[in-house]
């Protein structure tokens, strides 16, 4: 299908028509929508997990942990707490507001809104953003990645199949086609991506005064510290598994480790084992997922060569089937440019520091770009959490890796060039909804206070209000 501006325009006033019936706006109704999300999910599991295989290489193991599971899972928190998040808040109008007694606050959805989805995860970060926009009684057009072409062809008709288009509808297509969505006004954007066509989305949205969530993988890449008294083969065993994941292609993924260096010979080693402990042959193993494209692939590669002499695990690949050993590249100074930006690849350079100057690195980490994960390893659980407390990051985790984004009850977003905005369960409702607030006045008791003539200084008015307002 071609898409012109006219034919999305005509799909936006579509859906505008649809949440101007208010339809949308019953919470019974919402629920229905997203338990016919969910059965979607399950009818089609198996053209789920076909069409992330022949996108990503991914093994069905992964692809339902990562994308579908995890969609299933979001829905159903959503279900457990949506009529609770919904519910008008009831708030004291205070003596101020005398003679009124009572403010709602009604939790009222933005209209129209549109979800910019990526490639590395096709499903999770187009349907899981969508259950949000579902909870909050928008309606919603999914702009998914051309670059992951089975996962959107089935996108468009499992959509097609389980909603009308004035409702929820997925377009595809390249950048042209997202700057077509990009110049019609909607009320709520939401991208996943990259920082720099992050810029590009907030800027098509300011003409419209639009507001927009962005989750963006950091401009200079995650960290992960490996202090010297850490547990060398459990941090090395978690890293590893994170880092295969996806081969690398994973906005919360580590960018780069840095590792005590007097512990760093002795995790380097445990690093290796877990490698191949866990895949193996990288190249054979069926379970090992690709590159995106071929382009990807080439920039992984090209990165690799500019560091061969200092490769010490992995560093060999298949462009015909568009895969990339994990690669270890030791040692790397903090400053050099493959730490300074996001890999979105299975290279993982290793940085060394003296132990006594973490601080030092910690310096270095805060002056670049915040990351929209830092990870952590050390018994020293005082210095940890005082980390965690003072740096700028989206969030992460301590002697764990990516777990903290499957906590109930928690936001995942970023900061600054890592992004904006938050979602999972209720913090998914609230970026789709906006507070109204309302006080209910009376006819009756009203006082003059608030009315001219006020008086001078030192008037029964003056002193009220200076009673009133402290």
């Amino acid at each position: 299908m071609v898409y012109t501006q006219q034919r999305i325009h005509e799909t936006v006033e579509r859906q505008r028509r649809f949440f101007a019936s208010g339809q949308t706006l019953d919470v019974d109704w919402r629920i229905e929508q997203l338990k016919k999300l969910r059965t979607a999910m399950v009818r089609y599991e198996q053209e789920l997990l076909d069409a992330l295989r022949q996108d990503l290489g991914r093994s069905e193991a992964e692809a339902y942990f990562c994308d579908i599971g995890t969609v299933i899972l979001e829905v159903n928190e959503i279900l457990r707490g949506i009529k609770r998040w919904a519910r008008p808040e009831t708030h004291f109008s205070g003596l101020t507001c005398f003679p009124s007694r009572f403010t709602k606050v009604y939790k009222m959805p933005y209209g129209t809104v549109l979800i910019i989805s990526p490639f590395n995860f096709p499903i999770l970060l187009a349907l899981g953003v969508l259950a949000a926009a579902i909870s909050g009684g928008n309606t919603a057009v999914i702009k998914a990645s051309s670059k992951s072409a089975a996962c959107t062809t089935l996108l468009k008709r499992m959509i097609a199949e389980t909603y009308p288009e004035s409702f929820v509808t997925v377009i595809d297509g390249g950048h042209d086609v997202a700057d077509l969505c990009l110049a019609e006004r909607f009320d709520k954007i939401f991208y996943t991506g990259s920082p720099k066509v992050g810029m590009h989305v907030m800027e098509a949205a300011a003409k419209h005064l639009t507001p927009v969530a962005l989750e963006l993988g950091g401009e200079t890449g995650n960290w992960c510290i490996v202090r010297k008294d850490a547990d060398l083969r459990d941090a090395a065993r978690k890293i590893a598994f994170f880092k295969l994941l996806n081969s690398g292609q994973i906005c919360i993924n580590i960018n780069q480790v840095a590792v005590a260096e007097e512990a760093a010979e002795d995790f380097i080693r445990a690093l290796k084992e877990e490698f191949t402990r866990q895949i193996g042959s990288a190249l054979e193993n069926p379970e090992y997922p690709r590159l995106i494209s071929l382009q990807a692939y080439e920039k992984c590669a090209n990165e690799a060569d500019a560091y061969r002499e200092r490769i010490v695990f992995g560093g060999r690949g298949d462009p015909n089937r568009l895969r990339f050993e994990p690669t270890i590249l030791y040692p790397v100074d903090r400053n050099e440019p493959i730490v300074q930006q996001e890999l979105f690849n299975p290279l993982l350079p290793v940085v060394p520091f003296r132990d006594d100057q973490v601080d030092n690195l910690l310096d270095t980490i805060a002056s670049r770009e915040h990351g929209l994960a830092l990870y952590l390893f050390t018994k020293d659980l005082k210095w940890a959490k005082r980390v965690m407390a003072t740096q700028q990051y989206g969030g992460g985790c301590i002697n764990e890796v990516c777990l903290h984004m499957m906590v109930k009850g928690v936001p995942f977003n970023g900061t600054g060039h890592s992004g904006m905005g938050a979602y999972h369960g209720e913090w998914g409702f609230r970026e789709f909804t906006h507070p109204a607030t309302v006080l209910i006045g009376s006819t009756f008791g009203n006082l003059p206070l608030r009315e001219h003539p006020y008086g001078g200084k030192g008037g029964w008015k003056w002193k009220l209000l200076k009673l009133f307002e402290r």
